[in-house]
């Protein structure tokens, strides 16, 4: 059974790591010309989904690429001093297990981990589907393929193709996201500065292994910002609306923001479809249900789909009719969670008022006096289920693995016990 996969990022390769393990052919088309390796921005996987890494056999690659970011130094507008935070002891109180890594870091080692196994085209997109699964490429090819799956993010083209505008299934949760790459001119290693102010947010942080830094921005605003996602001079211009006369070293970072190569802006949106597939089509990661970017965890949600979207259709024997509700349904919850959770922290990430300002700080006062045990229990009883990844136990998938001289171990054609 061949498998096409859009998308080259994440949720792609993984997707296409478990496939082949499970007997499944996989090609993977991606628009851009090579494998992103700008260093992306930071990312996080918890529990579940370093669970997942680990059965990859990906846990050290993963562990050596983490960012290393361990210390929050914030500026807010009438203090004396800054807020200043260790951002482990945040980390302890949502997750026993985590990592940030920076986002193409991770896609690098996903990419590495099933380039042998896998057919990788590059600088080419789908352009149409049909129903018996036949493809048709921008490159004016055209293949047949069992099964076709969107992995290409929150303004995905498979889903456009497949079931419509993005704008039908699209919620905006009143926030924008914006990061660049820049000069670390701060000397910053292991750690996080930055400005909090009303509605907005600006800040710089280093990584391990990366010789610059990341400029990053949250800013609120009342309505929807007019620009198209791939704008990238609307997007700068809008950028320097909002943060033109914000302190600290804004100026700087607004500046280099606006002659970096590798620069990101999106808005903080949700995806809510009823399904995510259709016919011989299905979506995983923010193609199918991003909960929001930068508030609700959605890398560690495309590493757990993309892991049970290729046990389900193992154990359908490659029935998608089978597979696809079964994946949906395994999967359903912990989108849910995610969603209500993304909701809840988008709106207290930045403050709002000055009273909102002044709650901020003081709660990060309190959460570097307080015991772990003490914040990590807390965090179980607030609004949204802090602790959500950690509570969520994907489905084992073990039986299905290849045996090491390349039989299935489902038994013959898939027909075997599954139990």
């Amino acid at each position: 059974m061949h498998v096409l996969i859009s998308g080259a990022s994440v949720a792609g390769p993984a997707l296409a790591y478990w496939l082949v393990r499970y007997g499944f052919d996989v090609t993977v088309v991606e628009r851009a010309p090579a494998l992103r390796k700008a260093g992306g921005h930071a990312v996080d996987l918890f529990r579940p989904a370093m669970d997942i890494v680990e059965r990859m056999g990906l846990l050290g690659p993963v562990l050596d690429h983490k960012t290393g970011t361990e210390r929050l130094v914030m500026s807010v507008p009438g203090r004396a001093r800054p807020v200043e935070m260790d951002t482990r002891r945040l980390v302890a109180a949502i997750s026993d297990r985590h990592v940030e890594i920076m986002r193409d870091d991770l896609g690098e080692i996903l990419y590495d981990a099933t380039r042998d196994d896998v057919e990788y085209v590059f600088a080419d997109s789908i352009a149409a589907i049909g129903q018996d699964g036949e493809v048709r490429f921008d490159s004016g090819r055209a293949r047949g393929f069992d099964l076709v799956i969107g992995a290409d993010g929150l303004h995905s083209n498979v889903r456009r193709l497949v079931f419509g505008p993005e704008s039908r299934f699209t919620t905006w949760i009143g926030a924008y996201l914006a990061v660049a790459s820049v000069p670390n001119h701060l000397g910053l290693d292991g750690r996080m500065e930055g400005v909090l102010d009303i509605d907005r947010l600006a800040g710089m942080y280093g990584a391990a292994g990366l010789d610059e830094a990341r400029a990053l921005f949250l800013f609120r605003t009342p309505e929807p910002l007019d620009y198209h996602h791939r704008d990238t001079a609307r997007q700068r211009r809008l950028l320097r609306e909002h943060f033109a006369d914000l302190g600290w070293e804004t100026p700087r970072l607004l500046d280099e923001a606006d002659r970096a190569e590798a620069f990101y802006f999106d808005s903080i949106t949700q995806l809510r479809l009823d399904t995510w597939s259709r016919g011989r089509v299905s979506l995983v990661g923010d193609a199918g249900y991003c909960p929001g970017p930068a508030v609700g965890g959605s890398t560690s949600l495309a590493v757990v789909g993309a892991y049970v979207l290729a046990g389900e259709l193992a154990l359908a024997g490659g029935d998608h009719e089978r597979a696809f509700p079964a994946y949906e349904a395994e999967i359903g919850d912990y989108v849910r969670r995610s969603r209500a959770f993304a909701l809840s922290a988008a709106k207290r990430l930045v403050p709002r008022s000055r009273l909102d300002l002044w709650g901020l700080a003081q709660a990060v006062r309190l959460l570097a006096v307080l015991p772990t045990t003490v914040t990590r229990a807390a965090s179980k009883i607030g609004a949204g289920g802090a602790r959500l990844h950690d509570s969520i136990r994907p489905k084992d998938y073990p039986a299905l693995l290849r045996s090491a001289s390349g039989q299935h171990a489902l038994g013959a054609e898939l027909g075997g016990d599954l139990g």
